[in-house]
């Protein structure tokens, strides 16, 4: 499975932007999940409580926000969600489409707890 290494990614990125803020402990990272990702979060979950043991970021939580998939045609340059079944353009039937949303996994931001050496508190990044 491909989670393990970006669950390990993650945390590195995490970490990396937590020291930068001044450090504390990571209590909760925004996710943003494409559903064309190929991402599975119960995966991510489950190496995320394994990775970070004896980190910063132990016990902290995942937020999960996903997004649907965006769609263009580059014929007319419509935007659309396709319905499932087509993944033709809904105002000229092309099928010359492109995927413009719906395949990243991104860290949008991360919450930390305040770190009494620093003073610091609040989104990270």
């Amino acid at each position: 499975m491909h989670e393990l290494p970006i669950t390990r990614s993650l945390l590195d990125l995490a970490l990396h932007h937590a020291e930068n803020a001044g450090g504390g402990r990571i209590t909760v990272l925004h996710l943003e999940v494409g559903r064309l990702s190929g991402v599975i979060d119960r995966f991510v979950q489950f190496y995320w409580d394994i990775v970070t043991e004896g980190t910063p970021a132990e016990g902290s939580k995942l937020d999960f926000e996903h997004v649907e998939i965006g769609m263009e045609c580059d014929g007319c340059g419509t935007r659309f969600t396709p319905d499932g079944r087509a993944y033709t353009c809904p105002t000229c039937s092309s099928t010359d489409v492109r995927v413009v949303d719906g395949d990243q996994f991104h860290l949008v931001s991360i919450d930390l707890e305040q770190d009494d050496r620093t003073g610091m508190k609040g989104n990270g990044t």
